[in-house]
């Protein structure tokens, strides 16, 4: 298993706790560091949307102009942009085989 997300993301740190606490095996990748490429935040969009995988309460998200938060959700042109803003991603981002889960709620512990 993989996870993607960002060291200081309280979120990010709760998963890999609760990861660690349960003997579960995962690689963790920093998006800012060693995120994914262009094809691999295809997959991720392809497989939960795009409007689940773009964090709109992100700072980043605040700060861009309403014609790149447009493209942030064309799924299209979304990949590109999440590789530009990788902090516009929601964190974390689990891969599990062909699966693709993302945050971390009642539903991702359970179908992890």
């Amino acid at each position: 298993m993989f996870v993607y997300g960002i060291k200081s993301c309280d979120t990010c740190r709760k998963a890999r706790r609760w990861l660690e606490e349960s003997g579960r095996d995962y690689t963790w990748r920093d998006l800012r560091e060693d995120g994914p490429d262009e094809a691999a935040i295809r997959h991720w969009a392809e497989s939960v949307g795009v409007d689940r995988l773009v964090n709109r309460r992100s700072t980043t998200w605040r700060g861009l102009g309403e014609s790149e938060r447009a493209r942030a959700l064309d799924s299209q042109a979304a990949p590109r942009v999440l590789l530009e803003h990788p902090t516009l991603i929601k964190r974390p981002v689990f891969e599990l085989d062909d699966r693709v889960l993302v945050g971390f709620d009642d539903a991702v512990k359970r179908a992890l």
